[in-house]
């Protein structure tokens, strides 16, 4: 279990890494690279769309790589999803800026910030299936949520490798190609992360399966539609907190308060790096005390700090923007370290990988593709204190919230641990 744990933990970070970087380069250089006959705003906002197609596309990819998880097995994802995420991400940083072709530099963007997002839209169910069917019934939330280590991992990675670029080269060397290294580092890192994967088991769950789907995101949307979306409603608000934090509050602060790059992403990742630390921990107690009652006190912690989180950020000064994002990343994992072994259990394994991914995704789309979007014109229209930033995002958790308790319980019985087949 603890190879298994590492390489799917190694194998996130590496693909999460490479969706990070993305959106760290959009907040601080890909609007004047790409799109520079638009104004400042106008820029940032259409590089956080570029951004947001990732997002479109994890739906897709979690149908594509799903069917074949549900019908060929939860390992052959492994593989190509990484390969996908990997190769896109490197050829980012080999597209000429439009000074150098055109309108063919962000229409290149877009197709590659695409395959990026279908890419990564198989990871997540890929590996926490593998982990999770892996793992005994009773520690199930805890060995799953090593996965769920890897998207802090490569966040801090993508924003460490940025960071130190920032502090060794000057804003023109870093805008003339100073940007790139990050996205080229990416295929090294596809190469290590394949040798990992290279000797991982097949999962013992799916190998017992005598009547594999044979459609399975047909027999999802006909079985399970309701829980798809409670699902993707109960996590939007979990991922509009996370690049609230990661994404629009690098562009909002850098550009509209005038703090420096280098400081802002050393508070957004020291509040990541308490995330990534306290997850395994907080999964524990998922598997003590059930999974629902953790994403419920989550969501109703994320309701009542959302207008703190913006007000704190408009001060500018460093510890109290990192209290800010604290509180909110602390909010975050109470929901979220757990999620891996919840929405398995929500479904039955013949349609396992297709109906948690989509769910997952979809989520996604909702919270994390239309929030760095939204709060860039919330804040445009607002004062100092972009308190429609926090209003946007406080109704964001409502809605969690309400999913969330729609949703049962599924954490096994500790005598018996049944494999749960909701839905």
């Amino acid at each position: 279990m603890l190879r298994l744990a590492a390489a799917s933990l190694a194998g996130t970070a590496i693909e999460f890494y490479d969706f990070f970087v993305y959106g760290t380069a959009a907040a601080l250089v890909l609007g004047p690279l790409f799109f520079p006959t638009f104004s400042p705003v106008a820029g940032t906002l259409a590089a956080f769309a570029t951004f947001g197609v990732g997002f479109v596309a994890r739906p897709l990819g979690s149908v594509l790589f799903g069917h074949i998880g549900d019908r060929h097995g939860r390992r052959p994802v492994l593989v190509a999803s990484l390969l996908l995420t990997g190769a896109s991400t490197v050829a980012v940083g080999c597209v000429p800026t439009y000074d150098t072709i055109g309108v063919t530099a962000p229409l290149l963007l877009l197709v590659l910030r695409f395959l990026q997002g279908l890419g990564l839209g198989g990871e997540w169910g890929g590996a926490v299936l593998l982990t999770v069917e892996h793992a005994p019934a009773e520690r199930r939330g805890l060995w799953s949520s090593f996965p769920q280590v890897g998207p802090a991992l490569g966040f801090l990675l993508a924003n460490g490798v940025v960071l130190g670029l920032s502090a060794t080269l000057s804003d023109a060397q870093f805008a003339a190609w100073g940007w790139r290294v990050p996205f080229w580092a990416a295929g090294v890192l596809a190469v290590v992360g394949l040798w990992l994967r290279s000797s991982l088991t097949e999962s013992p769950r799916f190998l017992e399966i005598d009547d594999h789907a044979r459609v399975p995101l047909a027999e999802v949307v006909h079985d399970h539609w309701r829980l798809v979306l409670l699902t993707a409603g109960a996590l939007s608000i979990g991922y509009a907190i996370f690049y609230t934090v990661t994404t629009w509050s690098l562009a909002y602060a850098t550009e509209r308060l005038g703090v420096s790059r280098g400081v802002m992403l050393t508070c957004v990742m020291g509040a990541v790096v308490v995330k990534g630390s306290l997850t395994p921990l907080v999964a524990m107690l998922g598997d003590r005390y059930g999974r629902r009652p953790l994403t419920l006190i989550g969501c109703a912690a994320a309701v009542l700090w959302m207008f703190p989180l913006v007000a704190l950020l408009a001060t500018g000064e460093p510890l109290l923007m990192f209290l800010g994002f604290l509180g909110a990343m602390l909010a975050f994992i109470t929901m979220f370290a757990v999620i891996a072994a919840y929405l398995p259990e929500l479904y039955e394994p013949r349609v396992r990988c297709t109906g948690a991914a989509v769910g997952y995704n979809l989520g996604g789309v909702l919270g994390g593709a239309l929030t760095p979007i939204v709060a860039t014109a919330l804040a445009e229209q607002g004062g100092r204190v972009p308190w429609g930033v926090g209003a946007y995002l406080t109704g964001i958790a409502l809605l969690s919230l309400g999913c969330f308790a729609l949703l049962p319980e599924t954490r096994p019985a500790p005598a018996a641990a049944p494999e749960p087949a909701i839905g």
